[in-house]
């Protein structure tokens, strides 16, 4: 079984407000992004990753991320578009011959776990379409233009999605070519999918598995890290 995992990390961040873009910011003593892609190189059930970064970034992602942490297992580097949905697509057009699964991981999100990847695979395999998403814990308002309150969401309904968003590859490849030509720009993955009509299966996901956008989030990240390797080494 062949299983690729796009990583799209073009993303400048502006939220961030740094000079250097997301994935190149380093937490505990490695960037976001060679955090995540560890977590792909450890996982046996992974074939190939192709990471999706901006056009001014690809010399520094092969020597500064590929080639210094030795990840064997990144056989190419594409270059993003414009939106995160032209970085996917360039992923699965990079795609020369056919794979069973497609798994698409935010390059941001350094804290997914190996178990999380290989239930993602196994329900895909099941399901044909999985992703990664917690049941949200505030009460949600839907609200008007003018900022009042129209009605109080049942909370036990809604999840937040994550990724891996995880999907056999003629499904995922059929959802991006029926996006593209209707003029479709999904806000994740599972959306174009939903628009074929394909159901998509919920995993549980975890609340340590963060997108890293902004400042307060590296400050969260940085306490993951250190309780984690407190948890596996009993120190920092």
């Amino acid at each position: 079984m062949r299983v690729i995992a796009l990583i799209p990390a073009a993303g400048v961040g502006k939220r961030m407000g740094t000079s250097i873009n997301k994935p190149f910011l380093h937490i505990g003593n490695k960037p976001i992004l060679a955090q995540t892609l560890l977590r792909f190189e450890d996982s046996p059930n992974i074939s190939e990753v192709y990471v999706i970064v901006s056009k001014k970034e690809g010399i520094r992602c092969r020597e500064d991320i590929i080639e210094q942490y030795n990840l064997k297992k990144v056989t190419k580097i594409v270059i993003g578009g414009i939106e995160r949905y032209d970085s996917v697509k360039n992923g699965l057009d990079a795609i020369e011959s056919k794979c069973d699964i497609v798994m698409i991981h935010d390059g941001i999100r350094p804290f997914i776990t190996t178990q999380l990847i290989d239930e993602s695979i196994s329900k895909t395999l099941q399901y044909d379409a999985s992703v990664v998403a917690i049941p949200i814990k505030e009460t949600v308002k839907a609200i008007s233009s003018g900022g009042k309150i129209v009605k109080t969401l049942d909370r036990n309904k809604l999840w937040l999605a994550q990724t891996p968003q995880t999907f056999k590859y003629d499904i995922i490849k059929r959802a991006y070519e029926n996006a593209f030509e209707n003029n479709i720009c999904g806000t994740d993955d599972s959306s174009l999918v939903e628009l074929l009509g394909v159901q998509v299966k919920i995993i549980m996901g975890s609340y340590e598995n963060i997108k890293i956008t902004t400042p307060e989030d590296l400050t969260i990240a940085e306490a993951l890290l250190k309780n984690q390797d407190i948890a596996v080494h009993g120190n920092y």
